[in-house]
């Protein structure tokens, strides 16, 4: 993780098609790229930035996401989302995003992410879900 600093960058691209519209996703009516769809691909530009870097058996995982969606982005555009460090602190990365449709800034903010042990965080997860079935048996 040592290699993991401020100023790496990474990216992420889309072309908006139907299955991005918030109707699609559940978020509106309006046919224009849905906001959750928009913060996906902010984080995917964060994993871009970051996830090469990680120790074996390691991965990140989004924790919090302050972002404005600002304008509006009709079908058939294509989007690039960005993501720069800004901060790492210990396990906790922290990232400067924003995505640009052909024409205009769509949506910036920052987003935070945290390193985890993947095996470590399924066990955990695992014992969650049998605790829970074992509540409703």
């Amino acid at each position: 993780m040592a290699e993991l600093k401020p100023g790496l960058e990474g990216t992420a691209t889309l072309t908006v098609d139907e299955a991005h519209t918030a109707p699609r996703i559940g978020s509106g009516r309006v046919h224009v790229l849905a906001t959750p769809v928009m913060i996906n691909l902010m984080e995917a530009a964060a994993l871009d930035a970051a996830e090469h870097l990680l120790p074996e058996g390691h991965q990140s995982l989004g924790t919090r996401i302050d972002v404005s969606h600002v304008a509006a982005t009709p079908v058939g555009m294509a989007v690039r989302a960005t993501a720069v460090v800004t901060r790492v602190d210990g396990k906790r990365i922290t990232f400067r995003v924003a995505a640009h449709d052909e024409r205009d800034l769509i949506g910036e903010g920052t987003h935070e992410r945290v390193v985890v042990d993947v095996a470590r965080f399924d066990a955990r997860a695992n014992e969650k879900a049998q605790a829970v079935a074992r509540k409703t048996r």
